[in-house]
């Protein structure tokens, strides 16, 4: 038998007060343990619920890794019209989606810039022969 959420809380409301006038040591203790099933049941029901969650993403390719590993783990990535092509919304479950899907994008998006960020490197010291060291721009003048 499943219970929503009112009917858990309205049970709990009981059991607290059993506890609170129980005659016995032994009507206590199962009353204490009757408790804690029940918020434990509130706990898992709140748990299963699943949320609206928009990302905000630095750039399309963010974006493009995002939705795959999304999809992946069967997560429906979407975007209301005119949300930015960087803003991607996933209805989940938020601890699932915390454990798995983003640890797994966090790592592959640090992988990835760690990639673009040699191939810039390569890119400039090889094919434009200079640093690329901002360090010394020069301040423009103005007259």
């Amino acid at each position: 038998m499943t219970y929503g959420d009112e009917d858990l809380l309205a049970k709990l409301a009981k059991l607290e007060n059993l506890f609170r006038r129980a005659g016995t040591a032994g009507e206590r203790d199962a009353a204490g343990a009757a408790i804690g099933r029940v918020k434990d049941r509130l706990d898992k029901a709140r748990d299963d619920h699943e949320s609206e969650l928009k990302f905000s993403l630095p750039d399309v390719w963010s974006v493009r890794l995002f939705v795959a590993v999304c999809r992946k783990h069967g997560v429906r990535p979407y975007r209301y019209p005119r949300q930015r092509r960087t803003t991607v919304m996933v209805r989940t479950q938020e601890k699932f989606f915390d454990k798995v899907v983003w640890t797994e994008f966090s790592k592959l998006h640090t992988e990835l810039m760690f990639y673009f960020e040699d191939t810039v490197e390569h890119l400039i010291s090889t094919a434009m022969q200079s640093d690329g060291d901002d360090s010394a721009l020069e301040v423009p003048q103005l007259r």
